[in-house]
């Protein structure tokens, strides 16, 4: 059974490395459009609905990693450009969304917010 999921997750990390390079192969400042999404990766199922109510200490460490890295308003709204076609390509919920920040203690810098226009982030 554990075999079956980690060939699951390796498929699906995979695929969503193909997937990444077509939406933005850019550098992000300290962090590629690619590496952004890998940080968020373990945030996935939370944030399709599909896994537990609350996300998991990985998804948070994720997030708050990308959070610290994108200290700039240029690499925030870099970020918000990447985040924004992944999130509506993976079926990421927008109420699970805007429960990350809350359920992981962290203040965003970039919303969570698939209808925010990314050139007004600061």
């Amino acid at each position: 059974m554990a075999g079956k999921k980690f060939i699951s997750l390796s498929m699906l990390v995979m695929i969503l490395g193909m997937l990444v390079t077509k939406f933005d192969a850019r550098q992000i400042d300290d962090v590629s459009c690619t590496s952004a999404l890998f940080l968020l990766l373990p945030c996935l199922p939370f944030l399709q609905g599909a896994g537990p109510a609350t996300p998991t200490s990985y998804c948070c460490v994720g997030a708050n990693d990308l959070n610290q890295k994108a200290d700039s308003t240029q690499s925030r709204r870099d970020v918000c450009n990447c985040l924004k076609p992944a999130a509506s390509r993976f079926g990421v919920k927008f109420d699970r969304s805007t429960q990350l920040p809350k359920l992981c203690n962290i203040t965003l810098n970039v919303p969570f917010d698939p209808s925010v226009d990314c050139n007004t982030v600061q």
